[in-house]
């Protein structure tokens, strides 16, 4: 799945939201996010959500070109470990 917008916030989070959980429940097993230049709090609450429900599915989930900004709240708040997260400017590498 590639999130086409460039904001994930909370003006938008549970359109996003949404349109994310339908793409995992029909197979989707990762999530580009090279997209985004906007981001708060509610992205790493929606990237929960996403987790919560590949987890409930028995799959892993893979968020890639993840930008600084979002890696830098998801460390604030401790949640490192509960993603598999790489790193946009790794994404570009490859």
């Amino acid at each position: 799945m590639v999130l086409q917008d460039q904001e994930l916030s909370l003006r938008n989070a549970v359109s996003v939201s949404e349109a994310g959980l339908q793409a995992i429940h029909a197979g989707s097993d990762q999530v580009d996010m090279s997209q985004l230049q906007v981001v708060d709090s509610a992205a790493v609450a929606v990237m929960l959500t996403w987790q919560r429900q590949a987890q409930n599915l028995h799959r892993n989930l893979q968020f890639v070109g993840v930008p600084a900004s979002l890696l830098s709240l998801i460390s604030l708040y401790g949640l490192t470990e509960l993603f598999h997260l790489l790193p946009a400017n790794a994404a570009e590498r490859h």
